[in-house]
């Protein structure tokens, strides 16, 4: 337990950090924005390649990737069945609710969760690759042919590429080919993509602390809040229940590997969400609003996954 309240400690004194930095103006206006393209575009895929060419292809290959994806296909079917039949939410803020209540933040804070809370990054590579090799493309699909008009819709080798153009994905893919032919790159290379990786988990925390000034949660008349409770509810407890019930009695973990997928299902919404909301034209707000409330509880959720699991 002390090790888990150590890393959040750490978590919480870098992002407390950025927001400083972020209220001072001390990086300037579009800091948030160049860190966290620095973190996605060179950082996490470097971060990628040397974990996976210098690791056992079987964690990543491992129950992680299983009790992930079908954690977030649960909650998100639970939240397109719910929103519909409920709120009446047309499908594509259907899928933008869907996604903002299962697809997770593993860059930004799982990441850094990974590496301090867990001890262990590997436990998010498996996830990366769900969200984008798989998630991320249907999404985007059914985003695509409910598009309201010819300017937004995107033809379907574009909506099929988005994610082979993902540097993460792209990271990932060649560390894969590295463990699987059993080449070992020059020390040199190796080193260089190690240094870049250990510094993507400080950045993102920094980015995350930045982006967290000047923003305003729920505000009246146009917070859709019934979904955001709803997100919430699914995101935070369901999430975290299913996943515990298919990491314990599907896969029979116990133990820090319990415990550690429990974690991932707690993290927040991720904020790519957002992105894909702003491409569309469609649940801004609610993907934005959604992000914000489920960081701020993702963080007692997880200190009390801890105090009842690790």
């Amino acid at each position: 337990m002390s090790g888990v309240v150590s890393g959040f400690t750490v978590i919480f004194l870098v992002v407390g950090l950025g927001y400083i930095l972020g209220r001072t103006g001390a990086l300037g206006e579009h800091a948030s924005t160049t860190l966290a393209r620095l973190v996605f575009f060179i950082c996490t895929p470097a971060l990628l390649v040397y974990s996976l060419a210098t690791s056992d292809l079987s964690a990543v290959f491992s129950s992680t990737l299983a009790i992930a994806s079908i954690t977030a296909v649960s909650v998100g079917l639970v939240y397109l069945v719910a929103a519909r039949l409920w709120l009446r939410r047309e499908l594509p803020e259907l899928v933008i609710g869907a996604l903002s209540s299962s697809y997770v933040n593993s860059v930004n804070l799982g990441l850094p969760i990974a590496i301090f809370v867990l001890h262990d990054e590997s436990f998010i590579a498996p996830l990366l690759l769900f969200q984008i090799v798989f998630y991320s493309p249907v999404a985007l699909a059914a985003l695509d042919l409910t598009a309201l008009d010819a300017s937004t819709r995107t033809s379907v080798w574009k909506t099929i590429s988005v994610p082979l153009r993902n540097p993460i994905l792209i990271g990932g893919a060649i560390g894969l080919v590295v463990s699987l032919t059993g080449w070992t790159p020059p020390e040199a290379v190796l080193e260089s993509a190690n240094m870049l990786g250990q510094a993507s988990a400080p950045l993102a925390l920094l980015a995350f602390g930045l982006t967290l000034t000047g923003t305003t949660v729920f505000k009246k008349g146009e917070s859709p809040r019934r979904d955001v409770v709803l997100v919430s509810i699914l995101k935070m407890i369901a999430m975290p229940v299913i996943a515990y019930a298919t990491a314990r009695w599907m896969f029979g973990l116990t133990g820090h590997r319990l415990f550690a997928q429990v974690v991932i299902a707690a993290l927040p919404t991720a904020q790519n969400v957002l992105v894909y909301a702003t491409r569309y034209r469609r649940g801004e707000i609610l993907a934005r609003d959604s992000a914000l409330v489920t960081t701020v509880l993702s963080i007692p959720v997880i200190a009390v996954t801890a105090w009842l699991l690790a």
